[in-house]
């Protein structure tokens, strides 16, 4: 039953990730960073710490008694995620929110997953798998079978994504007016990489998660593992994540003056503002339920897999509902649709195979 928990709270958590742009799709007269900073106060500044406290109330004692080496470590990860982050809206609006978000987080899916192990195999850590565990049991093998097919899934959207350019003639001027896919596929490609920094931060920072797991299981014997205990790391992570994403916002707003847009009499302020908390809120919901599918699967490739998996799937889901793929011809439509199936299949995969450890 833990598998297929976990399984259910990453669906939740790459529901709210792949859905959390939609509603900044919806701000008028606003410039791209008046909204994607408003937004990011929700995200990294205001939500988390109180997430944290409804879950886990010593969650401050438990960041000042942690090594500063830990803190250090954790927030830089959450520094180079943020240029990831950053990256990832430029990459969705010159892309589309389907083609983008297919390999930005396809990208992020591979080296978040493999990286850590790659560490682990040369720095053996308890309950940590290495790399050879996707080579030597059936599990790993099954784990690493459901990310190739996951990536076989981002392939067909991209090619989709390709094939839609040269349809740009037929598309709706809204979509036009933005896609540009020379300067998004590069965008879309450091915003992948550095994406993975946040899988990880949580490695980094999961002696704090540790501790809080301590805490509750002492609290509540006999109850397995606690649900939110990345709460607290999280809060770390995203500090670094606001620094980067602030300073380039600010630096945007003051040198475009679109500071200003805050005082446009032509702007809807108060529908902006909430639209950019809700964007900003659901983002942040994706983390809260990875770390319950982590909690029930493990802070392994399986979990990262299924967390990428489930936003590329809601997110090529939304762009097809918010007619991205209207007027493009019907192989490039299959395309699009068969990358969507196809990452459905890889879901299947990496979840039976939490079924085969031992």
């Amino acid at each position: 039953m833990n598998a297929v928990f976990g399984v259910i709270f990453h669906f939740i958590g790459g529901f709210a990730s792949g859905s959390f742009y939609v509603p900044y799709k919806k701000v008028k007269e606003w410039s791209w960073e008046s909204m994607w900073i408003l937004g990011g106060l929700f995200s990294w500044i205001i939500v988390p710490p109180i997430a944290a406290l409804l879950t886990i109330p010593n969650f401050v004692t438990i960041i000042h008694s942690t090594d500063a080496a830990i803190l250090g470590y954790t927030f830089l990860f959450g520094l180079l995620w943020g240029i990831g982050g950053l990256t990832y809206g430029l990459g969705v609006r010159y892309l589309g929110v389907s083609l983008g978000s297919s390999i930005i987080l396809g990208l992020s899916m591979v080296f978040g997953s493999l990286m850590p192990s790659i560490y682990y195999f040369f720095n053996q850590t308890a309950g940590k798998h290495g790399i050879d565990y996707f080579f030597t049991t059936h599990s790993g093998i099954c784990i690493f079978i459901g990310l190739m097919i996951c990536v076989l899934g981002v392939y067909l959207c991209g090619k989709a994504g390709m094939s839609k350019e040269k349809h740009l003639s037929s598309l709706s001027k809204e979509t036009k007016s933005d896609y540009n896919f020379g300067l998004g596929i590069i965008v879309a490609i450091v915003s992948g990489i550095l994406s993975a920094c946040f899988n990880f931060g949580i490695e980094a920072g999961k002696p704090m998660a540790e501790v809080a797991n301590a805490f509750w299981k002492a609290a509540h014997p006999g109850q397995g593992e606690f649900l939110y205990q990345n709460n607290v790391t999280y809060i770390v992570i995203l500090w670094g994540g606001f620094t980067t994403n602030f300073i380039w916002c600010a630096y945007l707003l003051l040198k475009n003056g679109s500071y200003r847009d805050y005082g446009k009499p032509a702007a809807p302020k108060a529908k902006n503002f909430l639209l950019c908390a809700l964007a900003g809120t659901t983002w942040y919901l994706q983390f809260f339920f990875y770390g319950m599918g982590e909690s029930r699967l493990g802070n392994g490739a399986s979990s990262w897999i299924l967390h990428m998996a489930f936003i590329i799937l809601i997110s090529n889901a939304w762009g097809v509902a918010l007619k991205e793929w209207k007027g493009v011809d019907k192989p490039t439509y299959r395309s699009i649709i068969a990358g969507i199936v196809t990452i459905i299949i890889s879901i299947g995969v990496v979840g039976f195979a939490k079924t085969l450890e031992k």
